[in-house]
């Protein structure tokens, strides 16, 4: 059963972060910001994430 549950958290948090990659691509943000920005939630998928949340273009 953990193997499971991992699994699908595993997939739950692929799904938001191929989902915050979108919106970066489709935001107003200039061609180097979002290029940053994909690589950080690349790299960095939890942090890159939350500071995304916070501190990421809108719109």
């Amino acid at each position: 059963m953990g193997i499971e549950v991992g699994g699908l958290l595993g997939l739950i948090w692929l799904i938001i972060v191929i989902w915050a990659i979108v919106k970066v691509a489709q935001s107003s943000a200039g061609g180097l910001a979002k290029l940053i920005w994909i690589l950080v939630l690349l790299f960095f998928p939890l942090i890159g994430l939350i500071i995304w949340l916070l501190f990421g273009p809108k719109g």
